[in-house]
């Protein structure tokens, strides 16, 4: 029989004579793995095994590494042994998630991954309702236009319309992670939360609050005296806080119960940006935010 790593404690029982015998207790029939997971015979965890969990975290490490991440930054990033990741990493391979990057070494996602996340988004009921505002309001702007939800602390990109006017184009993103305390959308989020709530973000957020160009509010009652502002006008702007030459007109969408659950913004150069077009821009992304709201609240 083998040696636990913990000598179990000797069970002793009366024998038929009154002698007591030691007996050593019998040893647990299902034993962990060199990841320390389970062999089989004993029910999953409700949540997935531990490798399934650690391929999900590797697939979100690498997305955040367009061009590829090499091993040894995954390793640490992930908090794995490098023979794990290793593993983990040809398991991807062979189901076609990720590729080795061209600089020796690294690893990237496939398009299988675009692929996965464009069947779940058209799955969004958001999606169906809000495409033909949102197609008309690229045409009538010939802005790029955006549309995202709150997840956590973040905005999600979850569709996007090129612009269809001049050659600039924005480095959105379809599942992109936006900062909501610089960005358009994000701060629509912020504004319509509870109190207690942005008290929270700004707390627990504080060492990633920075200002990524000088227009990024990054004092917490000036970000205050903003979201009121948000609600009184009912709609947000980023000012170039988010990236140099390009500004953001948002709108919050409301879903059933009044929470502002989703966000539509139209992105545009700073240079062509006059006082007129802004208040046009402005009347017309809150009129389709309205539009979707009421189709999709009914």
């Amino acid at each position: 029989m083998r040696k636990q790593d913990n000598d179990q404690v000797l069970k002793e029982k009366p024998g038929k004579t009154g002698a007591r015998t030691g007996k050593r207790a019998e040893p647990n029939p299902v034993a962990p793995d060199a990841d320390g997971e389970e062999q089989a015979g004993k029910a999953e965890a409700p949540f997935g095994t531990q490798s399934l969990l650690r391929g999900l975290q590797i697939m979100e490490t690498l997305s955040n590494f367009p061009n590829g991440c090499p091993l040894a930054k995954l390793v640490e990033l992930c908090g794995m042994n490098k023979s794990t990741t290793h593993r983990l990493l040809q398991g991807l391979q062979s189901a076609g998630y990720v590729t080795n990057a061209p600089t020796p070494g690294s690893y990237r996602l496939t398009t299988k991954c675009v692929a996965v996340g464009e069947k779940a988004l058209s799955s969004l009921n958001i999606i169906h309702v809000a495409a033909h505002h949102l197609e008309a309001l690229n045409i009538e702007t010939g802005e790029t236009v955006n549309l995202s939800f709150r997840e956590g602390d973040h905005a999600i990109l979850i569709y996007k319309l090129e612009s269809t006017i001049g050659m600039i184009r924005t480095r959105a993103y379809i599942g992109q992670h936006l900062p909501m305390y610089c960005s358009g959308m994000g701060k629509i989020f912020l504004a319509y939360d509870h109190p207690a709530h942005v008290a929270r973000y700004w707390q627990e957020q504080r060492d990633s609050i920075v200002p990524l160009t000088p227009s990024t509010i990054t004092d917490e009652p000036a970000m205050l005296d903003e979201l009121a502002e948000i609600r009184k006008q009912g709609y947000a702007l980023d000012r170039e806080e988010n990236g140099l030459g390009m500004w953001c007109i948002a709108a919050p969408i409301f879903n059933i119960r009044q929470q502002a659950e989703y966000a539509v913004s139209v992105a545009v150069s700073t240079a062509s940006l006059s006082p007129a077009r802004k208040t046009e821009l402005i009347e017309r992304v809150r009129q389709t935010a309205e539009q979707i709201t009421k189709e999709l609240a009914g």
